[in-house]
C-alpha cells in the first residue's frame, strides 16, 4: 500500500471518529432532561364571587394532544395555593420521579383551599369563618376550579384519572371531599390530616368502586391520633386503605415523602 493510501485512509479514520463523537454529543444534548414546568392560573370562582388563583404543574413536553391524569394537592390551615411551592419542592419531587420513569403522566394542581372573599389567610386561621371558608371549598373545587382545569388542559374527565390529596387541613379536605364524592375521586390522599376530618361524610364500601386511600403522618406529630382514628374507622367497615407512620413531625419531611409516595401509588 503506498503511502498516499495510507495517509488517506487514517483521516478517513479521523473523519469518521470525530463524525461518531459529534452524533453522540448531540444525542446527549436533546435527551436532556429538563423538567416540567410551573404555571399560575386565575379562574373566576361563582362560589366566592371572585377570581382566584392556582399553580398548575405541567409534565415535560406537555403535549395538548395526549390526555394527562390529574391530582389536586391542597395546603395547610395558614396557607394559600403558594405554599407547596415555596416549602414543598412539588416540581423539584416530580421532575426526579419522572427522570427516573418511577410515575405515570399526571398534572398536579395547586390550589387555594380557602374559599372565601377575600381567600388571603386571616389573622384567625382556626376561626369560625375561616373553618368554614376550608368546607366551602368543597363547591369551589368540584363547581368552578375542575371544570375550569379540564377545560384549559388535556386531562382525563373521570375518577380513574383524578386524585386528590393533601397535607394537616388540607389532608382532612382530600379524606372529606375525595370520600364524599367516590364517583369523582380514584385516588385519596392524607399526610398528616388534620381534626377536621369528618369520617361522616365518609361513602365509601368495601368493594371495588372505594377509592385508594393512604394515610401518612409522623410519628412525633401531636396530630397523630387524626390518622390513627381513620385508620380505625375504615379498618372496621372493611375499607381497604394504606395507613403509615416514619419519623418527624407535623412537618415538611413528612408531607415531602407524602407526596413522593401517593403520587407513585396511583394511576396504575
Amino acid at each position: 500500500m503506498s503511502t498516499n493510501n495510507r495517509i488517506l485512509i487514517t483521516l478517513l479514520v479521523l473523519f469518521v471518529c470525530l463524525y461518531i463523537q459529534e452524533i453522540h454529543a448531540q444525542t446527549e444534548t436533546n435527551t436532556t432532561f429538563m423538567g416540567g414546568t410551573m404555571i399560575k392560573e386565575t379562574y373566576y370562582s361563582r362560589t366566592t364571587k371572585a377570581n382566584r388563583n392556582c399553580y398548575v404543574y405541567l409534565p415535560e413536553n406537555y403535549n395538548p394532544s395526549k390526555k394527562y391524569s390529574i391530582v389536586y394537592v391542597l395546603h395547610g390551615i395558614g396557607g394559600t395555593e403558594d405554599e407547596w411551592i415555596a416549602h414543598g419542592s412539588p416540581k423539584e419531587i416530580m421532575d426526579q420521579l419522572y427522570k427516573n420513569k418511577l410515575v405515570k403522566p399526571m398534572i398536579l394542581v395547586f390550589p387555594n383551599g380557602r374559599a372565601m372573599n377575600p381567600d388571603s389567610v386571616p389573622r384567625d386561621v382556626y376561626g369560625a369563618e375561616a373553618q368554614a371558608a376550608f368546607a366551602n371549598f368543597e363547591f369551589d373545587l368540584l363547581n368552578e376550579l375542575m371544570p375550569f382545569i379540564e377545560k384549559r388542559y388535556s386531562v382525563y374527565g373521570d375518577r380513574a384519572h383524578r386524585a386528590i390529596c393533601g397535607l394537616s387541613m388540607g389532608g382532612g379536605q382530600a379524606l372529606n371531599f375525595g370520600l364524599a364524592h367516590p364517583d369523582l375521586f380514584g385516588y385519596v390522599g392524607a399526610f398528616s390530616p388534620a381534626p377536621n376530618t369528618d369520617v361522616t361524610k365518609f361513602k365509601v364500601e368495601n368493594n371495588k368502586t372505594s377509592p385508594l386511600i393512604y394515610v401518612l403522618c409522623g410519628e412525633s406529630d401531636n396530630l397523630l391520633f387524626v390518622s390513627q382514628n381513620i385508620n380505625n374507622y375504615l379498618t372496621s367497615k372493611g375499607i381497604p386503605h394504606t395507613s403509615k407512620t416514619m419519623p418527624g413531625n407535623h412537618e415538611w419531611s413528612v408531607w415531602k415523602e407524602g407526596l413522593r409516595s401517593f403520587v407513585q401509588m396511583i394511576f396504575r
